[in-house]
């Protein structure tokens, strides 16, 4: 096949149609599998593809653990917490990292951080 050419079954959606079937996904009338069906949409990711191109909400570009929900709000609700628990892990390690810090080398970190911030913080004196 040259260069350019496209293959007899590719079809081309215009822009409008594309937001149409968008619309249509985010409002919740139909699923997306449903919407392929309805307009014959050829390709598994193409309503996604739309979707996240076009889309008011937010989608994931990549796949999270388990099994993907339906709705993209609650989907996003579920990603935003699996984010905040790995936040929430890392403060914990730091922590404990700075309490080991201390009870190995007497130094608190967290003192000289404050005070290593609030000197940068100062207004710099013209000369």
């Amino acid at each position: 096949m040259k260069k350019g050419k496209r293959s007899p079954s590719e079809t081309r959606y215009s822009l409008a149609f594309k937001l149409k079937v968008v619309r249509e996904y985010e409002i919740g009338y139909h699923t997306k599998d449903s919407l392929m069906n309805k307009y014959q949409i050829g390709g598994h990711s193409t309503v996604l593809q739309w979707c996240r191109k076009y889309g008011k909400l937010y989608y994931s570009k990549t796949t999270m653990p388990g099994r993907q929900l339906k709705d993209p709000q609650k989907q996003r609700i579920k990603e935003l917490e699996y984010e905040l628990k790995k936040a929430r892990e890392k403060i914990l390690v730091y922590e404990k990292l700075i309490e080991v810090t201390k009870r190995e080398t007497g130094i608190d970190v967290r003192k000289n951080i404050d005070t290593k911030l609030s000197e940068n913080w100062q207004p710099k004196q013209k000369q």
